[in-house]
């Protein structure tokens, strides 16, 4: 009985033995207690430390999973070119179709020619009310010459850009904290502009979802509405024949004044020509007289 004593007393002696203490800020402990002691600590950060701590990423939801669990994201445009009996009877139907399911008018243009008058309509319009708006166009006469309608899943992108945020999120508070225990103005300096950088990042991914999400909750159709017309000759107005004279006239006129003036402007030439053909005739002369 008393050897089994003595063995374990030496057993407990070797594994206390083999458990060396671990001293951080003057306590000592086993590596399982300093371990929880660190996180609880200050522990001094040097300024190599402050610069390059990157902090602990987010868990992540595999993107599969993810977006089995989310709603879809879909981005739903189309193009559609109408030609219509009344442009004007066409276009106030459309109005109350934009008024009836919350829409609005991105853009709105109408051109008038001899053959044609039309309306390019940029409609923005709720997307669980598209389909909708789209059957009704098609119902409410008129004959559809062009239609294109495209479906964008975004939702794996969404998803994407929310978990850089979340994560962009948790770095700066990291940083904010480190900002906090820096002691020199140089650790300061550094901290500052990676804080300044993940600002930035961050207003641009925040940006960017902000602009994802309006194009999902309100679809884009570029409408064209076309009213065709019968072709009229018209004949060109031109004024009487006297008006025309008196333009004649005067056009003449101005047309001798300004010969005139061409004229005047050459004043250099005609005395170079005037001497030349004095020298032309004195030589003339000279040889017939020899």
């Amino acid at each position: 009985m008393k050897t089994s004593l003595y063995i374990l007393l030496i057993s407990a002696l070797l594994t206390s033995c083999h458990q060396k203490p671990t001293t951080v800020l003057g306590y000592q402990g086993t590596g399982s207690e300093m371990a929880d002691f660190a996180l609880e600590e200050e522990i001094p950060i040097t300024s190599q430390e402050l610069a390059n701590s990157p902090a602990p990423p987010m868990p992540e939801l595999p993107v599969e999973s993810a977006v089995q669990q989310q709603e879809k994201k879909i981005i739903k445009d189309g193009r559609m070119d109408i030609k219509v009996a009344n442009l004007e009877t066409a276009k106030s139907r459309v109005d109350t179709l934009l008024l009836r399911w919350q829409g609005y008018y991105g853009n709105e243009a109408l051109s008038n020619s001899t053959y044609q008058s039309s309306y390019d309509l940029t409609i923005r319009i709720p997307s669980r009310y598209f389909e909708l708006f789209i059957t009704a166009l098609e119902k409410g006469g008129g004959e559809v010459q062009y239609k294109n309608i495209d479906a964008r899943d975004v939702t794996t992108q969404f998803i994407d850009l929310e978990t850089r945020l979340a994560n962009k999120k948790s770095y700066l508070a990291r940083y904010n904290q480190l900002l906090n225990k820096a002691n020199t103005v140089e650790e300061i300096l550094k901290i500052e502009e990676k804080i300044r950088r993940i600002e930035e990042e961050i207003e641009s991914t925040t940006g960017t979802l902000k602009y994802l999400s309006s194009q999902v909750n309100f679809s884009t159709l570029r409408l064209t509405l076309t009213q065709e017309k019968e072709f009229t000759y018209v004949a060109k107005k031109r004024d009487s024949f006297l008006e025309r004279l008196k333009m004649s006239l005067s056009k003449g006129w101005f047309a001798f004044v300004d010969f005139l003036l061409f004229m005047i402007r050459l004043w250099p030439f005609w005395i170079l020509a005037i001497g030349i053909v004095w020298l032309w005739k004195n030589w003339k002369r000279k040889k017939k007289n020899m």
